[in-house]
């Protein structure tokens, strides 16, 4: 069903939730804190390829889509939206680039990721002309280079970003995470660890070197591992306001990416 005929009723401003379907726990919490904000909570379901370098991957991407139905409804969400490619694609596609920061971090690993991502939810952006449009932290590249892109081209629109929803093992979940098996999942906690144990040490250079056993861990081929100025995603320093350490990398073939913000103030040099 197109999306004009979805929204026909809605007449209050709505608050948006984009996904790319495999609906879970996480994507439930978005729903609900979108459903806080407007009466009308549309969610989108739409695998973009724009943002698959490796169409292996994209071929692999979990489709779940009457538990997605559920799931979206049982969280609150009043409209369900799954286009096609060429409800969202029409015409010749006008891609958005990342600039700089998108060959960064992410971007070495996924070369044109974040173009992608930029070039759909600025489509989408277009289509539902949400009030609020609800993110992770979770993706915490992709949300930093969105809330920029949306301060450019669509100031109307109110970027929330949500914390990260873990499961029980401290695991952050993830869509890919259906594809890990036990002996996985269990090897996956490192990265949780790691992470919390860097985000409590008192200066950057403290926390870099807990960060730096993930490079040692035999189960788990790491990307990357490192600690960011939030407001700019420059390396941060001892003397950065806000920090986060973003981690990313490979458990069993498939790619996991983490990160948690310092909890305690950072030492002043």
């Amino acid at each position: 069903m197109k999306l004009m005929q979805l929204l026909t009723e809605i007449e209050k401003p709505c608050a948006f939730v984009p996904t790319m379907g495999a609906l879970h726990a996480g994507h439930q919490s978005l729903i609900a804190q979108a459903r806080e904000l407007c009466d009308e909570v549309v969610v989108s379901v739409f695998v973009n390829p724009l943002q698959f370098e490796d169409k292996e991957d994209l071929k692999k991407y979990p489709r779940t889509p009457e538990k997605d139905a559920e799931m979206a409804a049982a969280a609150g969400a009043t409209v369900l939206w799954t286009p096609s490619y060429e409800d969202i694609y029409p015409a010749e596609i006008k891609k958005l680039s990342a600039g700089e920061l998108g060959e960064k971090f992410e971007g070495v690993h996924r070369p044109g990721h974040f173009d992608g991502v930029l070039t759909v939810v600025h489509r989408l952006f277009e289509l539902v002309k949400p009030k609020y449009a609800i993110f992770g932290e979770k993706d915490f590249q992709q949300l930093f280079l969105i809330i920029k892109m949306a301060a450019q081209l669509h100031p109307e629109i109110e970027i929330i970003a949500a914390p990260t929803v873990r499961e029980t093992s401290g695991l952050a979940m993830s869509s890919r995470n259906v594809r890990l098996d036990k002996d996985a999942r269990i090897a996956a906690d490192v990265i949780s660890k790691v992470l919390r144990t860097a985000t409590e040490c008192e200066s950057v250079d403290q926390a870099r070197k807990q960060l730096a056993a993930l490079e040692n861990n035999l189960d788990f081929k790491l990307d990357y591992a490192e600690i960011i100025d939030e407001s700019s995603f420059e390396l941060a320093n001892n003397e950065t306001q806000r920090a986060r350490a973003i981690v990313a990398g490979w458990i069993n073939g498939v790619r996991l990416i983490d990160n948690m913000a310092m909890k305690q103030a950072l030492v002043r040099v």
